[in-house]
């Protein structure tokens, strides 16, 4: 079972960037821990990050076939992009959406995903831990369907 990993706009400057909203881990760092994970799990992942909206969208449709579910943690497009959900909609495999800070404690304009409501799950508030607990809802859903 392979599980697309998908990180959106500035989350490559995770470690540095607000480290007191989105701790000190980097990006690479959470690929890592995914990686051992899928390991643990008996699954395989793979972990990219892209700050292009169609890079993304690229690589969800070509999704289809090719993995089993996918983990997204789209930053800034969570919020915005139709876009995003019509692709995830349109690859139609299992995705849980991710965030490292609470969403519905932040801004306003935050509170509000387009992904939400046709993802198999969300997980936000945990950290870096947002991602793992993402793999590990993904990974149980996937088995027992």
């Amino acid at each position: 079972m392979r599980i697309l990993v998908l990180s959106g706009p500035n989350l490559q400057m995770l470690g540095t960037r607000e480290p007191d909203r989105y701790g000190s881990t980097t990006l690479p760092e959470i690929h890592a821990r995914l990686s051992a994970l899928a390991q643990e799990l008996g699954v395989a992942v793979d972990c990219e990050q892209s700050n292009h909206e169609g890079v993304v969208l690229d690589r969800i449709a070509g999704a289809r076939g090719a993995f089993a579910g996918i983990v997204i943690n789209a930053g800034g497009w969570t919020h915005t992009s139709v876009a995003l959900r019509d692709a995830l909609l349109a690859a139609n495999l299992p995705f849980v959406e991710v965030h490292l800070s609470n969403v519905a404690a932040r801004e306003p304009f935050r509170h509000h995903s387009y992904l939400s409501d046709v993802a198999a799950g969300v997980v936000f508030g945990f950290g870096a831990e947002s991602y793992l607990l993402g793999l590990r809802g993904l990974v149980s859903r996937l088995r027992a369907a």
